[in-house]
C-alpha cells in the first residue's frame, strides 16, 4: 500500500507541474488584460489592483475583434461541415467497400499527411490567384478542406473498418443501395468520430493562422488568429490590448476543451489500435 501511494505521488507531482505550467500563461493574459499602461508598465507580473474590462471592450470594439471573430466562425463552420461530409463519405468506402486501387489511395492519403503545408504553400497561392479566390471565404474553406481532408478520411477509415461486415451484408439484402446504406445506416453509426473528429479539426482550423495570413491579405477579411498577431504590431506600446484580443481568441478553444474533453480525447486515440 505504501509502495502504491508512493508510486501515485511519484506520478502526481510532474503532472501538477505541467499543468500549473500549462494554466499559468491564461492566467498571466487575464492578468495584464485588466491592467492600464501605467499599471503593466510599473510591475508586470504584479495582480491587477482592479477588473478593468475596458481593454477586452476596446479590442471587440474598436480595433476589430468582433468582424475577425465572425469571419473565423463562418469559415471554421463552413469548413467543418465540408470536412465531415466528405471524410465520412471517403472513411466508409475505404473501409467498408472493397474496390479496385482503394489499397493505393488509401496509402496516398496516408502519405498526404506527411507533407507539411510549407511545401505546398507557393503553389497553393499560385492556384488560388489563378482562380480567383485569393482573399475569399470559400477559397480559404477549399485551402483548409485540403489540408485537413487526409486527416479526417484517416481517422473516419479506422472507424468505419472497426463496424462488423455484417451490419452492411444485412442493409444490401434488404435492397438498400451503397448510398442508402451510407446515409441510413453508417452515417449515424459514425456520429461519435464524426463529433471527435469535427471538434479537432474546428481547432485546427480556428487556431491556423499560417494559411488565413497567405490567402486572406485584406483586413476585413482576417481571422481571428490573423488579427491577433496583428494586433501585436499595432497596439506594440499597449500590451494590455493586445492581452485582451489574446484573450478573446482564447476562450472558444477553452470552451470546447471543457465541455467536449472526451471527444477530443477519442478522436485523438481513434485508430490507434486498428488502422
Amino acid at each position: 500500500m505504501r509502495g502504491s501511494r508512493l508510486t501515485k505521488w511519484l506520478a502526481a507531482i510532474p503532472m501538477a507541474a505541467l499543468a500549473l505550467a500549462t494554466i499559468y500563461p491564461l492566467v498571466f493574459t487575464a492578468n495584464v488584460a485588466m491592467k492600464d499602461r501605467r499599471e503593466y508598465t510599473l510591475d508586470r507580473f504584479a495582480p491587477a489592483g482592479a477588473l478593468r474590462w475596458d481593454n477586452i471592450s476596446r479590442a471587440w470594439t474598436s480595433v476589430g475583434m468582433s468582424r475577425y471573430f465572425l469571419n473565423s466562425v463562418v469559415v471554421v463552420a463552413c469548413s467543418v461541415a465540408v470536412l465531415l461530409l466528405l471524410g465520412s463519405m471517403a472513411g466508409f468506402a475505404l473501409g467498408r467497400l472493397r474496390f479496385r486501387g482503394s489499397s493505393a489511395v488509401y496509402l496516398g492519403i496516408l502519405a498526404a499527411l506527411f507533407v507539411p503545408f510549407q511545401v505546398i504553400m507557393v503553389p497553393l497561392a499560385r492556384l488560388m490567384a489563378g482562380t480567383g479566390l485569393i482573399d475569399t471565404y470559400p477559397g480559404l474553406v477549399l485551402a483548409y478542406v485540403a489540408q485537413f481532408l487526409p486527416f479526417t478520411v484517416f481517422l473516419m477509415t479506422s472507424f468505419y473498418s472497426a463496424v462488423p461486415a455484417e451490419i452492411v451484408d444485412a442493409a444490401r439484402v434488404d435492397g438498400s443501395t451503397v448510398y442508402g446504406v451510407y446515409w441510413r445506416i453508417m452515417l449515424p453509426l459514425g456520429a461519435p468520430a464524426l463529433l471527435s473528429v469535427g471538434v479537432l479539426n474546428a481547432l485546427f482550423c480556428w487556431n491556423d493562422v499560417l494559411i488565413s495570413l497567405l490567402l486572406m491579405p485584406s483586413v476585413e477579411h482576417r481571422t481571428l488568429m490573423v488579427g491577433v498577431t496583428a494586433l501585436r504590431g499595432q497596439y506594440s506600446a499597449d500590451i494590455p490590448t493586445f492581452a485582451s484580443g489574446v484573450l478573446i481568441a482564447a476562450v472558444p478553444v477553452l470552451l470546447v476543451y471543457l465541455f467536449l474533453q472526451r471527444q477530443i480525447a477519442d478522436g485523438v486515440t481513434a485508430g490507434s489500435t486498428k488502422g
